[in-house]
């Protein structure tokens, strides 16, 4: 475990706050390239969970997303009423609740095609620098995630 330094009380000095603001900053980079496809930042990442896996749970889809199913309910009745997905319940257990897209949110994915590129022009780094951050980062939520649960 690498040995802790004692940072100063500033909002430069701290990784929450540079996480949050960069996050804050991606969001909007992604807004005018979402406009286009009707889609809000979390609607697209509950798209992007569909174009990957058709016909999950709602269960299933939060775990993906790391939210709760209460969070992301609201999120896929405003993409069901754009016609993108189609929730049903399930046949055995009704508690489970299917999404599955329809011809408009599998259509909608090559639209979408172009978003990751804007991204990576508007970070304007390197597709190395890229992959490398994201996997840091992934490592770092794991490690956060693996904390959490230990309490």
């Amino acid at each position: 475990m690498p040995a802790r330094t004692a940072l100063p009380l500033t909002l430069d000095d701290q990784l929450c706050f540079a996480l949050y603001s960069t996050s804050l900053a991606m969001t909007k980079a992604y807004k005018p390239l979402l406009d286009r496809l009707g889609l809000t930042y979390p609607q697209y990442l509950a798209m992007l969970v569909l174009w990957q896996h058709d016909d999950m749970t709602v269960k299933h889809i939060a775990a993906r997303l790391n939210l709760d199913s209460a969070t992301l309910t609201p999120l896929l009745k405003r993409l069901e009423a754009q016609g993108f997905i189609e929730r049903r319940r399930g046949l055995d257990d009704e508690r489970l609740v299917y999404i599955r897209l329809t011809k408009a949110g599998t259509s909608l994915k090559r639209a979408a095609r172009d978003v990751p590129g804007g991204i990576s022009t508007a970070t304007q780094q390197t597709p190395e620098f890229l992959v490398r951050l994201r996997e840091d980062l992934t490592r770092l939520r794991g490690t956060l995630n693996e904390h959490l649960e230990s309490r």
